[in-house]
């Protein structure tokens, strides 16, 4: 289960203030290089952020209107838009990131109680209730954050929002993996990755930041205790 949508919306502005510093702080021929992704520039990582944030409009327009609006085309107009943008100047690139992002936040606070409860359709084709969509842009903005590879790690990320983050992960890695392990969030309880049926492993413990960072492929888990399984690949 995802958070509330208003602490979601919360984590949202408060990841999207950081990214606003932090491309204030990028020097103009930054946005060329690469990012921690392979094969993207930072470039890319801007694209998508901006074009994420109107794939989510999209689904916050379908819960206020009741007309279907699917987040993209296709995954081919998806990948083809953000390789359309990534080539842009910083300039361009930042006035697009922060238009975008306020676009989606005006659409968020139009929403009623009850158009939150409205189901939509995600990217992997999933039904989820409209108050899940904050939690999937808070996850975009911080997430990618740290991919920009500006200086920000995943230290960075708030403490609630990186524990929201394991419970998240791990519920949906749980069924794909045979064997099970106790993630243990330091200063939070135990958080179950693996099977129910399947006596744990091990335990594998650690901050909430690190433990998310290593569960969605941001970090090799060295910052961990205990004996890391191999993980499927997150998204």
């Amino acid at each position: 289960m995802s958070p509330a949508h208003p602490e979601s919306l919360a984590w949202v502005r408060a990841g999207e203030k950081k990214l606003d510093a932090a491309l204030d702080a990028l020097p103009e021929t930054a946005v060329h290089q690469p990012s921690a992704l392979p094969d993207w520039t930072r470039g890319h990582v801007l694209s998508h952020l901006a074009r994420n944030a109107d794939a989510l409009i999209n689904l916050l327009t379908w819960a206020r209107t009741g007309q279907r609006s699917p987040m993209y085309a296709s995954p081919e107009q998806r990948n083809a838009d953000i390789d359309a943008g990534a080539p842009r100047e910083l300039a361009e690139q930042r006035t697009d990131v922060r238009a975008s992002a306020e676009r989606f936040l005006l659409a968020a606070d139009e929403l009623t109680e009850q158009q939150w409860l409205v189901t939509v359709q995600s990217a992997q084709g999933r039904e989820i209730p409209a108050a899940d969509i904050p939690w999937l842009r808070a996850r975009e903005v911080w997430i990618h954050l740290v991919d920009l590879d500006a200086g920000i790690g995943a230290d960075a990320w708030p403490d609630d929002f990186a524990l929201a983050l394991v419970h998240d992960v791990a519920g949906w890695m749980s069924g794909k993996l045979e064997a099970g392990t106790v993630l243990e969030p330091a200063g939070h309880p135990a958080v179950r990755l693996g099977p129910d049926s399947a006596e744990p492993a091990g335990t594998v413990s650690g901050t909430a930041n690190d433990l998310a960072a290593w569960l969605t492929g941001r970090s090799d888990g060295a910052r961990l205790h205990g004996s890391l399984p191999t993980l499927p690949r997150w998204l």
